[in-house]
């Protein structure tokens, strides 16, 4: 018996040492786990952090956009009305969620011409989409739309890219440097003064484009046609005009006596064309007309030839042709 009393303790105290060492290492695992998890935890917090300030800091097309706002702009394109500008307000009436769109009234003014349509936005990119309920002869102005207020779409569409990135994107020509944001400005233009972020590419000129963080149009862009020789003409310009809550004022038809002198360019923008007349065009007072030709950088050319045309403005009848 005391044979195997001696044994019965000798194994309990085995176990007892076991015991504690088991203890132990149970115990440093817990606190090894804990340390991981608490690790683990502030790094997912700082990184949730910086992802939701990266996210606060991107920008795209549409951003900040609200129901019941409108934006009114000038805008001038090297393709549409022959480079002439028109004004263009577009009201965010609301939202469609059913098939995530904007429903934006439209309202063109072209040399006193007023002509409305409804755009559908899509919510990604601003993008009229084609069930747009917009007359054919909008069709020009949408395009002018498309590529221009809505063009930096094809770089930042939702969610859109970082003020502060040093690369958002090149266009698909040669040479020329990143589209990318340039630092931060004062814009004044004459809807007023904004604190915006200015993207700029240079290609042959300095293209500019300047954007308020808060706003789901850029506020004004500045950018050339590129040429090989000579002055870059516009490929286009925009200005905000106004910005409001409600529904904006629908402008009126009005016929608009123009006044000199008058410039337009060639459809494939390899001329343009300077008319100049006195005195101020009034029925029945006999005209003096003067034409200048100039190329793509408006530099004046001699020895053209040319036909003079005078059509009727309601059913477009040729009166004269010289």
């Amino acid at each position: 018996m005391i044979d195997n009393t001696y044994n019965h303790t000798l194994y309990n105290s085995g176990d007892t040492k076991n015991l504690k060492l088991m203890t132990k290492s149970y115990a440093m695992f817990a606190f090894a786990l804990m340390a991981l998890l608490v690790v683990s935890s502030l790094f997912l917090l700082g990184f949730s952090t910086k992802y939701a300030h990266a996210q606060s800091n991107n920008w795209f097309v549409g951003k900040g956009a609200q129901e019941n706002t409108y934006y009114t702009y000038k805008i001038q394109h090297h393709d549409v009305n022959q480079g002439r500008p028109f004004s263009m307000t577009i009201y965010l009436k609301e939202f469609n969620d059913k098939g995530q769109y904007w429903i934006a009234p439209v309202f063109v003014v072209d040399q006193g011409k007023v002509i409305n349509g409804t755009f559908h936005l899509s919510a990604p990119d601003m993008s009229a989409l084609g069930s747009s309920d917009i007359p054919s002869e909008m069709a020009p102005y949408r395009s002018g739309y498309s590529r221009s207020l809505q063009w930096l779409a094809s770089f930042v569409p939702k969610p859109g890219q970082s003020l502060t990135a040093p690369y958002w994107g090149k266009i698909a020509a040669i040479g020329g440097e990143a589209i990318a944001p340039r630092g931060n400005a004062k814009v004044t233009v004459p809807a007023g003064t904004f604190d915006t972020t200015v993207v700029r590419w240079h290609k042959g000129a300095d293209n500019n484009i300047w954007i308020n963080p808060n706003m789901p149009y850029p506020v004004k862009a500045e950018t050339f046609a590129d040429v090989t020789t000579g002055r870059h003409p516009i490929q286009y310009t925009f200005e905000l005009q106004v910005t409001g809550k409600g529904q904006p004022p629908v402008p009126k038809s009005q016929i608009e006596i123009p006044k000199p002198p008058l410039t337009v360019q060639t459809a494939r923008g390899t001329y343009f064309i300077r008319l100049l007349w006195s005195p101020p065009i009034n029925i029945g007072t006999p005209e003096e007309f003067g034409v200048l030709f100039m190329d793509n950088s408006q530099n004046i050319l001699n020895h053209v030839n040319y036909g003079f045309k005078v059509s009727s403005s309601t059913n477009n009848t040729v009166i004269e042709d010289l």
